[in-house]
Formats: structure tokens, C-alpha cells, sequence
């Protein structure tokens, strides 16, 4: 049950941030954003990869390979959609009045499919956890200071929380899934590798040296190595 309501949760607490303490410091978000990358980065490597090379021979090394590939360029495929909103880029129209169906959905199917290997990766589910906590944040300020009606807020912020327990559910109660595990999370790996290495990359602004950052980037992995 846990890993369905913690999920929710982190969204939630994202939306209550912003909508009652309206926080204009975004230097913290970007400093959490930064944690949250590298715990995420961390977490792959260290859980999700040796998981999926597991209970394959090393002959069959390369097809899973494949279907973590395929998840690098499903999620950059993604983005083109959601315009990175996944690591920290909203960009919803001042004057927008109509419901982002397009970042919706993109955001949606990632966070839908994240939501698979939480019940048997150790540790994941805390990433998760602290990724999308800066991304509610960052997602829910935009579209409160857009045009759309709260009601849209609301119901955008709800049904984004949804979709990891969903996609969780989904996997321990399908069999189909069951069948292509492996595959489906070497495409989870495939998009938490460049969503993590992607916000990492995007935490030097400018290319300058951020002690903060890196401090709590480092400060993440070594989270990450003894959970």
C-alpha cells in the first residue's frame, strides 16, 4: 500500500508548497532538483541496471541494452511534448486558458511507467519520491501562475499524482507484464538515465561551478550507496 500513497503524496506536497507558502527562492528548488537528480542517477545504477542484468545470460547483454536505448530516445521523444518538465522545464502560456493535454499526457506516460519496477527495485521508490517533490513544485508553480482555472490546476496536479500507483498497480496484477518485466524496466532505466543525467548536466549553470549543488549532489549518491 505504501508504494502506492507515497507517490501521491510527494506530488501533494509539491501542490501545498507552492499553493499556501508560494516560495520565490527558486535557487533551493533547483539546489532539491539537483539532490533529486542524483539520487535518481544513483539509485539506477546502483539497484535498477544490476536488476535488469540479472537474470539474463551475457549473450542476451545486448537486447536488453537495446530496450534501455529505446528508453533514452522514448523519453527524449517525450519531451518534445512536455518540453522538460520532467527535469525541471515547465513552459505553460501566461495566457493559457486551455488544458495542457500535451504535457499532460507526456508527464503522464513517464510517471505511469516509473511506477512499474517500485515494487521490486530497493530503494526506488525514495527516489521517486524525492524527484517528483521539485517537480510538483516546479510544475504546480507554473500552472497556478497561468491562466488555467483552479479547477484544471487541481485536476492536472491529482491526475499526475495517479499515474505512478497506476503504473505500479498495473504491474504486480497483469501477468502480461510479469512476462516482459525485464524489458519494461531496461525502458525505465533507459529514461531515468537521461532524466538524471540530464538534470545534473543542466545544474552548472552556465557551465560555473555551484558548490551547493555538487554537495548535494554528492551528498545523494552517498544516500543512495548505503540505503
Amino acid at each position: 500500500m505504501i508504494n502506492y500513497l507515497l507517490p501521491i503524496v510527494a506530488v501533494l506536497i509539491g501542490f501545498i508548497i507552492v499553493y499556501f507558502l508560494k516560495p520565490e527562492n527558486q535557487r533551493n528548488i533547483k539546489i532539491l532538483l539537483s539532490f533529486s537528480g542524483g539520487f535518481l542517477l544513483a539509485i539506477t545504477i546502483f539497484n535498477l541496471i544490476p536488476e535488469v542484468f540479472t537474470h539474463i545470460d551475457v549473450q542476451n547483454s545486448k537486447y536488453v541494452g537495446l530496450f534501455i536505448l529505446f528508453g533514452i530516445l522514448f523519453q527524449i521523444f517525450l519531451e518534445y511534448f512536455s518540453k522538460g518538465a520532467e527535469h525541471g522545464h515547465v513552459h505553460v502560456h501566461a495566457d493559457q486558458k486551455e488544458f495542457p493535454w500535451l504535457l499532460f499526457l507526456s508527464l503522464s506516460i513517464h510517471a505511469f511507467l516509473e511506477g512499474f519496477p517500485i515494487h521490486k527495485t530497493h530503494g526506488l521508490l525514495l527516489g521517486i519520491i524525492i524527484h517528483k517533490v521539485p517537480v510538483a513544485i516546479i510544475l504546480a508553480t507554473f500552472l497556478i501562475r497561468s491562466a488555467l482555472s483552479k479547477s484544471y490546476t487541481l485536476i492536472f496536479m491529482l491526475l499526475f499524482a495517479l499515474a505512478t500507483p497506476l503504473g505500479s498497480f498495473v504491474a504486480e496484477n497483469f501477468s502480461v507484464i510479469t512476462t516482459y518485466y525485464t524489458e519494461i524496466t531496461a525502458v525505465v532505466v533507459g529514461i531515468f538515465l537521461h532524466i538524471s543525467t540530464t538534470i545534473l548536466f543542466e545544474s552548472s549553470e552556465g557551465h560555473r561551478f555551484n558548490l551547493a549543488k555538487l554537495a548535494a549532489i554528492i551528498s545523494a549518491i552517498t544516500l543512495a550507496y548505503f540505503i
